[in-house]
């Protein structure tokens, strides 16, 4: 039976009640001059799959590829529906999926995203429902730059536009978080780029990929082993 809910009739989710769903949580934003606008639903679509297949018990909804993106607006194509609604669209959604399934898990690939996916957890972990905010720890540059593209150049090689890869700001995040609340991204990097795609490859991209995998992996199960406990309470 597959494990994408999209896939499944009623009585064949029904019959998945005791499974964990993910829950990718993206974007639809630029990326720079070299990577697709869908990037950030890419990755969390792809990280969730490959739980799935690493580990049983695991069923992956389909993908919220709109969120908190106005700061980076001033950049065509950009679709942002603002944190309010992504952190009520999460509790309503958290709130339905938990009546079927025994946990959830919000895997949240986008930076803009995490204050409303936070706020929206802890509202569901407060009425009593096993949810779990997961975001991958690359350590790197913010947007766009050598992390996102080897990933995505391991993801989908054919989408990433190498040729026009170039930097964009590189000051630390320190410096740029209030420019970018403020102003947004455009008025520190014209081509919307925070960080240097220089050096990018998808050897890099398979092992962050990897890496995050594993993590996942580790937050799956500890959110499987509190809900099992909570039954048997």
């Amino acid at each position: 039976m597959s494990a994408q809910l999209a896939d499944l009739t009623w009585s064949q989710a029904e019959s998945a009640a005791n499974a964990v769903l993910l829950v990718p949580v993206g974007a639809t934003e630029q990326h720079g001059p070299h990577l697709p606008l869908s990037t950030d639903t890419d990755i969390a679509v792809a990280l969730a799959e490959r739980l799935e297949r690493a580990r049983p018990g695991i069923v992956v909804a389909p993908a919220i590829s709109y969120g908190a993106s106005g700061e980076h607006q001033d950049f065509p194509g950009t679709l942002s529906v603002g944190q309010h609604a992504i952190e009520h669209l999460l509790v309503e959604l958290g709130r339905s999926a938990s009546l079927t399934f025994k946990g959830i898990v919000f895997v949240s690939t986008h930076g803009g995203n995490s204050e409303p996916v936070s706020r929206a957890t802890q509202l569901l972990r407060y009425e009593g429902r096993e949810v779990m905010a997961w975001f991958p720890r690359w350590r790197g540059d913010l947007h766009a730059g050598r992390i996102e593209t080897s990933v995505m150049l391991a993801l989908a090689p054919q989408r990433v536009a190498l040729e026009l890869a170039v930097p964009g700001s590189e000051r630390t995040s320190e410096d740029l978080w209030p420019l970018l609340r403020r102003s947004g991204v455009r008025a520190v990097s014209a081509n919307g780029v925070l960080g240097d795609p220089s050096g990018a490859s998808a050897a890099e991209g398979h092992r962050l990929i990897q890496t995050a995998v594993e993590d996942l992996i580790d937050a799956v199960t500890r959110l499987a082993s509190a809900a099992r406990a909570a039954a048997l309470a």
